[in-house]
C-alpha cells in the first residue's frame, strides 16, 4: 500500500523550497546568491528573512531522508541495476544535459551582474554559454548529490546482503531515534569552517556530501521501517513542541547572522532544531496526512518538475524587478511569490509535454 504521507510531505517541502527562494533572493544577511536586500543590516532588518532561519536547518535534510526511504521501497520491488538506471535518468540527466537545454537561462540571470560590469566581454559565445549553463546549476545540486548517494548506496548494500543491519535499525525506539541527532551534528562538523575564496571549499560547503548522505542513509536503514514511522507519528506533538522552543531560541539569539555559514550550521542549537523539525514533520504527516486527493495526487506527480524549473521565475522576475523598477519591497515579494507559484507549474506543464525536452530537463520517458 502506498504511503501517501511520504508523498505529501515531499511535495509540501518542495513548496517550502519555492517560498524560501522568494525570501532568500532579496535577503540582506550575507547569504550567498540572490540579488541583495533593500538596505544594509542592521539599519534595515528585513524581518521577513526569518523564513530562512526557520526553514534552512531542516528542509533539505528532510528531503534526503524521504529519498532514502523511497530508495528502500524501490529496491524491494526492482533489481539494483534497474533502479540505478532509472535514478540516473531521473537525476543525472536533468543535472547535466538539462543544464545545456534549460538551466542556462537561470545562469543568464545568475551572471547578469558580471555581464553588466563587462566581466564577460571578449569571451567567445560558446564559452559564455557554457559558463551560463554551469552557473545555472542552482538548486540542482540536490539531485546531483542524490545521484551520487544512490551510487554509494549500491556499494553499502553489498555489506548488508542479508539485511541484518537494516532489521536491527528497525528496532529503534524514540530515545534512539532522537539520539540519531548526534549523527546529524557530526555531519555538520565536516564542513570547511574557514573556506578559502580561491578554492572549491565554498562549493563543497554547498553540496555538503558527507552531511547529506547521513540523513539519506538514515532514511534507508531506519525510517523505512513501519514501526519507526509509527513511533515518530505517536510522538509528533512533543517533538514539534521541542522543535519550536529550540527554533525560537536559535532565531532569537542569532537573527542577523548569515545562517548558512559553517559555524552557524555546525552549532549544537542549530543541529538540535534541525533534527527535531525533521522528526516532527515526519511524525505530523504520518499521523495526520496519510491520505490523498486530486490536488495531492497532482502535486505528487509534478513536485519534482516544479523543483527543477522554479528558480528561473525566481531569478528572472526577481532580477528584473530589483534592477529596473522602483517598486516598494513588499510588492516585489508579492509579485515574485505569485510569479513563482504560477509560472513554475506552467513551465513544467509545457516542457514535460515536449518529447525530447522532457527527457533532457526532467529525465522523463513517455
Amino acid at each position: 500500500m502506498r504511503k501517501h504521507w511520504i508523498d505529501n510531505l515531499r511535495w509540501v517541502t518542495v513548496l517550502l523550497v519555492l517560498f524560501y527562494h522568494v525570501i532568500y533572493f532579496f535577503n540582506n544577511k550575507g547569504v550567498f546568491g540572490g540579488i541583495g536586500g533593500f538596505g544594509e543590516y542592521p539599519d534595515c532588518r528585513q524581518y521577513q528573512d526569518v523564513v530562512m532561519y526557520i526553514l534552512y536547518p531542516w528542509f533539505m535534510p528532510l528531503l534526503f531522508i524521504l529519498a532514502g526511504i523511497s530508495a528502500r521501497y524501490a529496491l524491494e520491488r526492482h533489481s539494483a541495476g534497474e533502479w540505478f538506471k532509472a535514478r540516473t535518468r531521473k537525476l543525472l540527466v536533468p543535472s547535466t544535459i538539462g543544464l545545456l537545454v534549460f538551466q542556462w537561462m537561470v545562469g543568464y540571470f545568475n551572471t547578469a551582474v558580471a555581464q553588466r560590469m563587462g566581466m564577460l566581454d571578449g569571451v567567445p559565445a560558446v564559452a559564455k554559454y557554457l559558463i551560463m549553463a554551469v552557473s545555472g546549476t542552482g538548486p540542482l545540486w540536490f539531485i546531483q548529490d542524490l545521484w551520487l548517494f544512490c551510487l554509494v548506496l549500491l556499494g553499502i548494500r553489498l555489506l548488508d546482503r542479508k539485511n541484518r543491519f537494516h532489521a536491527w535499525c528497525g528496532k529503534a525506539g524514540i530515545f534512539w531515534i532522537i539520539l540519531l541527532g548526534v549523527l546529524f551534528w557530526a555531519g555538520e562538523q565536516t564542513l570547511i569552517m574557514n573556506p578559502r575564496p580561491e578554492s572549491a571549499d565554498g562549493l563543497l560547503n554547498l553540496y555538503k556530501p558527507v552531511f547529506y548522505i547521513i540523513p539519506f542513509l538514515m532514511g534507508y536503514f531506519v525510517f523505512s521501517h513501519d514501526k519507526v514511522q509509527e513511533t515518530v507519528g505517536k510522538a509528533w506533538i512533543p517533538l514539534m513542541g521541542c522543535a519550536v522552543v529550540a527554533g525560537g531560541i536559535l532565531i532569537g539569539t542569532t537573527f542577523g547572522q548569515d545562517n548558512t555559514t559553517p559555524q552557524y550550521l555546525s552549532s549544537p542549537l542549530n543541529c538540535i532544531y534541525g533534527w527535531l523539525m525533521c522528526l516532527a514533520m515526519m511524525g505530523l504527516f504520518q499521523a495526520r496526512w496519510n491520505c490523498t486527493n486530486a490536488f495531492a495526487g497532482y502535486m505528487t506527480r509534478s513536485s519534482f518538475g516544479l523543483y527543477i524549473v522554479h528558480y528561473l521565475p525566481v531569478a528572472a522576475v526577481g532580477y528584473m524587478m530589483k534592477t529596473y523598477t522602483e517598486l516598494p519591497p513588499w510588492s516585489m515579494y508579492v509579485i515574485l511569490a505569485i510569479a513563482v507559484f504560477t509560472l513554475s507549474p506552467l513551465i513544467y506543464e509545457i516542457l514535460h509535454r515536449i518529447p525530447f525536452i522532457r527527457w533532457c530537463v526532467f529525465g522523463e520517458k513517455k
